[in-house]
């Protein structure tokens, strides 16, 4: 799977079946970039080898991660730290001991927003030269920097117990629903005691999922995600849209998760 941020602007859609989507577009899809989620899914081995060729093929900077759209990151990153002020007026709060940052990329959000905040912060990243460049990215966080684990999110388990927060952005459009659906009951194992899951992704503005051939991704409407979490034992305590990105963009939506039962 591809562990990147990217950002998709938004385009024409194409209805598909609402039992398995996979991920969120990370460009801007084309009439011949678009095709059934059937087809995309037949094989999901060629799915995220696919996935992973294409960023292999990426520039390890902002501006690649984020599609071309690398001018956003600061109003991103400032979305992202109001947000997260907000759930530590939650009840219970938070700890502010570890955090997670999924598809990671080269380290943007590790680094901007959770080394200020967090006393360590692990990475997970499918792309090995991305993980490279991140330990150059945050080299002058120590001690602050932990473990950089080079893996896709359809095979990473979150060790039990361990997190404060776990941040997924611009990455869970990289997962079939089934490994997303997987990858959520992991992370509620992963999460220390009144610890939050956060999810920051694109969403259609109607009930269809949009495939991207071009990147092995989909865009999920946000209905579709929350039953996904639902299956993955993942309620919503905080919803908000990220603000003042280009109109050309999808919505962006941040989602802040509890367990539905506790582990």
């Amino acid at each position: 799977m591809e562990s990147n941020e990217a950002v998709a602007a938004a385009t024409s859609e194409t209805e598909l079946k609402a039992e398995e989507p996979i991920h969120n577009n990370t460009h801007q899809p084309t009439s011949d970039t678009c095709s059934t989620e059937e087809n995309v899914l037949a094989n999901s081995i060629t799915y995220y080898s696919n996935a992973k060729k294409y960023w292999s093929n990426i520039s390890p900077t902002v501006d690649g991660m984020l599609g071309g759209f690398g001018s956003i990151s600061f109003i991103d990153i400032r979305g992202s730290e109001q947000f997260l002020k907000h759930l530590y007026k939650q009840k219970p709060a938070p700890g502010r001991k570890r955090a997670l940052d999924c598809g990671a990329g080269i380290g943007r959000i590790a680094k901007n927003l959770l080394v200020p905040l967090y006393e360590q912060v692990d990475l997970v990243e499918q792309d090995e030269h991305f993980c490279q460049t991140a330990r150059v990215e945050l080299a002058d966080c120590n001690p602050k920097l932990g473990s950089i684990f080079n893996s896709g999110l359809q095979d990473f388990a979150p060790e039990a117990g361990r997190y404060d927060i776990i941040w997924a952005q611009w990455v869970l459009g990289h997962l079939t629903d089934r490994d997303a659906v997987q990858f959520f009951i992991r992370c509620t194992k992963g999460l220390a005691r009144g610890g939050m899951m956060v999810i920051k992704e694109n969403f259609t503005t109607t009930n269809i999922v949009e495939v991207d051939r071009k990147d092995s991704s989909v865009t999920r409407p946000l209905a579709v995600m929350k039953q996904l979490l639902k299956q993955g034992n993942l309620r919503v305590v905080k919803e908000q849209r990220q603000t003042s990105f280009p109109k050309e963009l999808y919505p962006v939506y941040m989602l802040a998760l509890r367990p539905l039962i506790k582990n």
